[in-house]
C-alpha cells in the first residue's frame, strides 16, 4: 500500500520538477513538441519490436518450445508503450529502456531466467505381442 502511494505521488512531482527544469533550458513549446515527438516515436518503435517478439515467439512454437521469455517480453514492450504515451520524462525513459533489445534483456534478465521446455513425446505405451487361445470365450457371455 505504501509504494503503490508513493509511486501516485512521486512519478508525477518527478514529472512536474523535469517538465520546469527541461522548459526552462528549451521552451516550452519545444518541450511539448518533445514530448509527443518521444510518445509517437516510442510508440513505432515499440510496435516494431513487438512484431519482432511475436515472430520470434511463433518460431519457438514451430520448434516445439514454450516462448516463455517472447510472453513476458511482449507484456514488457505493452507496459514499455504505456509509459512511452504518458507525458513525461521520466516515464519516456523507462519506457525507452524496456523497448530497447538489449537494455530489455539485462531487465528481464533480473526478474527471470529463461527457461525453453521442449514438448513431451508421448511415449505411454507399451509394445507387446498377443496370441487368441480360442473362440470358447466369446461363447460364454
Amino acid at each position: 500500500m505504501n509504494t503503490v502511494l508513493f509511486l501516485i505521488i512521486g512519478i508525477p512531482l518527478i514529472e512536474i520538477y523535469l517538465f520546469i527544469k527541461i522548459g526552462s533550458q528549451i521552451g516550452a513549446f519545444n518541450t511539448v513538441l518533445l514530448i509527443l515527438i518521444t510518445a509517437v516515436a516510442g510508440v513505432a518503435y515499440a510496435r516494431y519490436e513487438g512484431f519482432n517478439t511475436l515472430k520470434s515467439g511463433m518460431s519457438q512454437l514451430i520448434k516445439n518450445e514454450m516462448p516463455i521469455y517472447e510472453l513476458i517480453s511482449g507484456a514488457t514492450l505493452a507496459f514499455a508503450a504505456l509509459l512511452l504515451i504518458f507525458p513525461g520524462f521520466a516515464t519516456d525513459l523507462i519506457g525507452i529502456l524496456l523497448v530497447v533489445p538489449i537494455t530489455r534483456r539485462l531487465i528481464l534478465g533480473k526478474f527471470i531466467k529463461k527457461k525453453q521446455y521442449k514438448k513431451k513425446e508421448n511415449n505411454n505405451y507399451i509394445d507387446g505381442e498377443y496370441e487368441d487361445l480360442g473362440e470358447d470365450d466369446d461363447k460364454k457371455i
